[in-house]
């Protein structure tokens, strides 16, 4: 209850602030926030996110769990092969230097402008810190445990699911979690480009029509998704790794 009140407290207090320093706005591009809300209510129906929303989170989802399945496949063949890893080195880093936008348009040519093209985009940009944080987590296992593991014989698929996943499960989960907020952020500008719906493309239109209440109050909806989402990954998270977050709460009680 005590970390539930502390993680809502501060957008309490900016939304509290938000609402008193626009109370008296006359600005057409920066209403007060009880237009908003009022836009808010008035445009995001049952409809509406069925509409918009749903399509969104469908793309985003495939998208993500895309990503995870090949970094995570790749990040344990890369990590366990250190041949393989000096030949891929090089290529992964060039790759993850290009910004996944850039390629929304060459990605177009080739898978157009359906929902094929938007799950490419959250691939491409999600594959990459799930990838090289699997890399890492695989090479930092301990070699003691490696070994204990072999002389036990596991070895095979367990020597990977048994040892070496749960191993570098904490630095696989800090990848995945890099990877959801560039996830929503490439769904939203991978629905900019010729889309015909999604919550970007509606706050585009929006913003297009000068619709501004509702421009905003798209992207209240969208941040909120955005915490709701990073709330799912922390409990599916805090549920996976249930023995580091008990070995670390042993550690922090020894210190």
């Amino acid at each position: 209850m005590r970390r539930l009140i502390y993680a809502l407290a501060l957008p309490v207090v900016l939304f509290a602030g938000w609402w008193v320093l626009s109370a008296g706005s006359e600005s057409f591009y920066a209403p007060p926030l009880s237009d908003i809300l009022t836009a808010f209510g008035d445009t995001w129906t049952l409809a509406a996110l069925k509409a918009d929303v749903l399509p969104s989170l469908l793309r985003l989802l495939a998208g993500y769990l895309l990503a995870a399945l090949i970094g995570i496949g790749l990040g344990l063949a890369i990590g366990l092969n250190r041949r393989l890893r000096a030949v891929c080195e090089p290529v992964l880093e060039f790759f993850r230097a290009i910004p996944p936008p850039v390629l929304v348009p060459v990605i177009m040519l080739f898978a157009g402008i359906g929902d094929t093209m938007k799950i490419i985009v959250i691939v491409f940009g999600c594959v990459w810190p799930i990838l090289l944080n699997t890399v890492e987590g695989v090479r930092a296992v301990d070699g003691v445990v490696l070994e204990t593991a072999r002389s036990y014989g596991v070895t095979g698929p367990a020597r990977i699911t048994k040892v070496i996943l749960p191993s570098a499960g904490p630095q696989i989960a800090a990848g995945l979690r890099q990877a959801l907020s560039i996830a929503i952020i490439l769904m939203v500008i991978s629905e900019m480009f010729a889309a015909s719906n999604g919550l970007g493309f509606t706050i585009v239109q929006f913003q297009r029509s000068f619709a501004i209440p509702e421009m905003w109050s798209g992207i209240i909806l969208l941040g909120l998704l955005g915490f709701a989402l990073s709330l799912m990954f922390r409990l599916a998270e805090k549920r996976a790794l249930r023995w580091y977050e008990g070995l670390r709460e042993s550690q922090r009680r020894a210190g």
